[in-house]
């Protein structure tokens, strides 16, 4: 795919090598880039809600810093100019951080965390803050603060969460880059349903120091973006690391499990999730079908995220109640009535599912499932019925993306083809650690799929021209 997708020359999709390129020749000027897109936003997002604040002001003196950079011929940052919007789980110093929730809606953050101190360091422009579920908690992206967010292939459907703001924000070309955060498949959900690539780094190789704490065993700070090779650059601001493409020596031992557990997926989507398959086998892969082992994951998963919420948020249920959405009441109260004994299980359980996983990959390279069971669907109507069969509310429309947070390895959601015309992504997972390789395997089958954004891109294309 590359550059070559649709609206590629249009400002809203351009990669962030050719927007860096275009600033060093003098072809484009990063204040009138973000001045583009911060009118964007307030012409398109209304239909959206993919923003919960914008800030115009920082970006735009973030966009002069970077065009007197550029003027001056030294070194730049790999974000410089690079308009780039922040999930409100990240504090932004003098932003409010809103977390997704009323009780926090007028909290001015004193610091930038780690991650947004890395992008401002890089040079990253900062639109705005992005809409999430409420701590984080969910993955849709509704909460009491307005409207929930609709996807820009679909208004009216979810782009899943929590980070569905900040996926919203990068399919609709109203921010070029994204970052979010992924405790559950916060990334990946969202951007499987956005036709965005997504990649949840292995705990502890994106550090957010003095950053909000949810999901503390198992989240990650990480990019959504268009491209694979936009994902890259973000990733390596966020963990510091030198991510250049390398070529994948192959062939790769691929396990392929089309219905992790036996849950049921959505013909579509496993129709789509087939082709991804297949052209890992184009690549030169050795592709096995084969069940993957990963029962257990909400035994583990659930218990700790409980006892979570409540050391962080426990507080908030009896001052607060009211201004808590029925999803974080549910899970404080959940969370009072914890057994022990769950929580201690929990916690021994993780090791030893964490190593599970891990000898996986003494048999295979890279594992590959269905991100989701099914496409985006309604706002407000998770499914109850995937494929004929009962699922529950909860985990049924998404239960594949939360083992890979729950067994602390690194996962990315490619996008693999359209269901109903809507997006469908292929979960490639990996070693914890091996985040450079993840990388490079997407990019080779980003590549062979040519995923086709032309129907949503035209749908939010600029309404009066673009910049050349």
């Amino acid at each position: 795919m590359g550059d070559d997708q649709p609206a590629g020359d249009d400002l809203p999709w351009r990669s962030i090598a050719r927007l860096v390129a275009s600033y060093r020749s003098r072809e484009l000027s990063p204040v009138e880039v973000t001045e583009t897109f911060l009118t964007r936003i307030e012409q398109l997002d209304p239909q959206l809600h993919s923003f919960v604040r914008v800030t115009p002001e920082l970006a735009l003196g973030q966009a002069r810093a970077a065009e007197r950079a550029y003027a001056e011929g030294g070194q730049v940052g790999p974000l410089a100019g690079v308009p780039v919007s922040v999930k409100d789980a990240f504090h932004v110093s003098g932003v409010v951080t809103t977390l997704g929730s009323l009780v926090y809606r007028d909290q001015v953050a004193k610091h930038d965390s780690g991650v947004v101190r890395r992008l401002r360091a890089a040079g990253g422009v900062f639109l705005g803050k992005t809409n999430t579920a409420e701590f984080g908690q969910s993955a849709t992206t509704d909460n009491l603060l307005g409207p929930d967010t609709g996807n820009p292939w679909d208004p009216t459907r979810t782009p899943g969460g929590s980070s569905g703001g900040a996926a919203a924000s990068v399919a609709a070309g109203l921010a070029t880059v994204a970052v979010g955060s992924d405790g559950g498949g916060s990334i990946r959900i969202p951007a499987a349903f956005t036709g965005l690539y997504g990649l949840k780094p292995s705990p502890g190789v994106v550090p957010d120091e003095k950053g909000f704490r949810a999901m503390t065993d198992f989240v990650s700070g990480g990019p959504l973006a268009s491209r694979v090779a936009d994902a890259r650059v973000m990733l390596g601001v966020l963990a510091d690391r030198d991510l250049a493409r390398r070529t994948v020596t192959g062939p790769l031992r691929v396990a392929y499990c089309p219905r992790p557990e036996g849950r049921p997926v959505d013909p579509g989507v496993a129709a789509a999730v087939e082709q991804a398959s297949r052209a890992m086998s184009l690549l030169g892969h050795v592709v096995t079908q084969t069940d993957l082992p990963v029962q257990g994951w909400e035994e583990i998963f659930g218990p700790l995220v409980l006892e979570d919420e409540h050391r962080e948020r426990g507080h908030l249920l009896e001052r607060f109640a009211d201004e808590l959405t029925r999803y974080e009441r549910s899970s404080l109260r959940a969370a009072l009535r914890l057994d022990p004994s769950d929580v201690a299980r929990a916690h021994d359980a993780l090791p030893e599912y964490r190593q599970r996983i891990d000898r996986l990959f003494d048999d295979y390279d890279i594992l590959l499932t269905p991100t989701n069971a099914v496409p985006a669907f309604p706002l407000g109507q998770r499914p109850t019925q995937i494929a004929g069969r009962d699922v529950d509310a909860l985990w049924g429309a998404f239960p594949f993306a939360v083992p890979f947070n729950t067994a602390g390895v690194t996962a990315a959601s490619v996008p693999c083809g359209l269901a109903d015309g809507l997006p469908v992504g292929a979960q490639l997972v990996a070693r914890a650690g091996r985040e450079h390789f993840l990388l490079d395997v997407s990019e080779d089958l980003e590549e062979v799929l040519g995923f086709d954004r032309t129907a949503m891109a035209q749908r939010w294309s600029p309404a009066q021209g673009s910049v050349p």
